[in-house]
């Protein structure tokens, strides 16, 4: 498939259409120029092709790449929404406010919103309303557990990097969870705000120049676009590196907590599913994510010194040797 409106666009095979098939067209607004080789939209894919829907045979999914700033999601879902597709995919919280900004018609199926009721996209989890509806991350109910797990390998720990955009709505939340969850920990904060790609040769220093023991770095455009930069940094600073995503650990992090992504994006195929087979996007509740994963890389843990307790190597989804 050629790129379109001069973003990269993802290679599909074109399969012959079946006769008879009419050829359904949806856009995907993505975090990156294009998905890498294990990006979660493979995933998605993967669950649409569950439920019958074959890109080139059935389905026509115009990728829309993005820098991962607020507004390379504006201006990819403004070019998408002229292309006219039935249905937009939106994997991030800055994807989804910008398709609410852009279109109150074409129905919109979000996977990554932190909370999307807070974060003003929907009325309710029960009654969406409007034409937007999904998954979300519930990332913020599970910061905390972020900085619990440092002051388990760590006890000591007493100041802690947080790298993120501010501006992306979802991970203020974030934000705001974590700070609560220190203070009761007894815990100090840095901000190590990155809204684009270049920020990281500014933003990374400051754990180090501020004294922290640890960095978080929570999941957003920016940090997955460069998740070998910050692991290779935090690492070679020799910070405890904790993340929301294995992508990070299996780049050479230390530990993540949250979401196994994979199987989070193929759940919301099935809103595709449903809404291309007449469902609207306000009868269909938003759902919320039941498993999540802990994953530790041993081998970073003992180049850092850290004896891992048994307890929570038992407790781990995955121990990467």
């Amino acid at each position: 498939m050629a790129a379109v409106g001069g973003a990269a666009a993802w290679p599909f095979v074109t399969y012959a259409q079946p006769s008879g098939t009419s050829m359904r067209q949806i856009g995907y607004v993505g975090g990156l120029r294009q998905p890498a080789p294990k990006s979660p939209f493979n995933c998605f894919n993967a669950g649409l092709r569950d439920l019958g829907w074959i890109e080139g045979r059935n389905i026509n999914i115009i990728y829309k790449g993005t820098d991962g700033s607020s507004q390379s999601f504006a201006d990819a879902t403004r070019d998408l929404i002229n292309l006219q597709p039935e249905l937009i995919v939106t994997p991030s919280t800055p994807a989804t406010l910008a398709a609410k900004a852009a279109t109150d018609k074409i129905p919109v199926v979000f996977i990554s919103v932190s909370d999307p009721v807070a974060s003003g996209v929907v009325k309710s989890l029960a009654r969406p309303d409007g034409n937007m509806t999904g998954v979300s991350n519930f990332l913020p109910a599970t910061t905390a557990k972020l900085l619990e797990l440092i002051s388990i390998v760590a006890p000591k720990t007493s100041r802690v990097g947080v790298l993120f955009d501010p501006t992306n709505a979802g991970k203020l939340l974030e934000v705001r969870e974590l700070r609560a969850a220190a203070e009761m920990l007894r815990v100090e904060l840095v901000s190590m705000e990155a809204k684009s790609t270049g920020d990281l040769d500014r933003a990374l220093p400051i754990a180090v120049e501020t004294g922290c023991h640890a960095v978080i770095t929570l999941v957003d455009g920016v940090t997955i676009k460069n998740k070998e930069q910050i692991t290779e940094f935090v690492t070679r600073k020799r910070l405890l590196g904790i993340y929301q995503v294995s992508d990070f650990v299996e780049a050479g992090g230390l530990m993540s907590y949250g979401l196994n992504y994979c199987r989070h994006y193929r759940r919301a195929s099935s809103y595709v599913d449903r809404i291309l087979k007449g469902s609207k996007p306000a009868d269909l509740p938003v759902e919320q994510p039941t498993e999540f994963e802990l994953v530790i890389n041993m081998k970073v843990a003992r180049a850092l010194g850290l004896d891992i307790p048994a307890t929570l190597l038992a407790r781990a989804d995955e121990v990467i040797e």
